[in-house]
């Protein structure tokens, strides 16, 4: 897989993973873990993709 198929997965999982928060967000029987669990792979996703894109500028 290159680089630019990986960030585009990536941007895909991104904006699945704000839905998925909307979501849950909307629900009041979601618990605040859950949430917090979802934060917490988005900002992961978010900063893999900021490190794939600095590393692919670097080349």
């Amino acid at each position: 897989m290159s680089i630019q198929e990986h960030l585009v997965e990536l941007k895909a999982q991104h904006r699945a993973l704000e839905e998925e928060i909307a979501d849950a967000i909307a629900h009041p029987s979601t618990d605040d873990a859950k949430i917090a669990e979802l934060k917490r792979r988005k900002l992961q996703v978010k900063d893999e993709i900021a490190r794939m894109q600095a590393s692919s500028s670097i080349h």
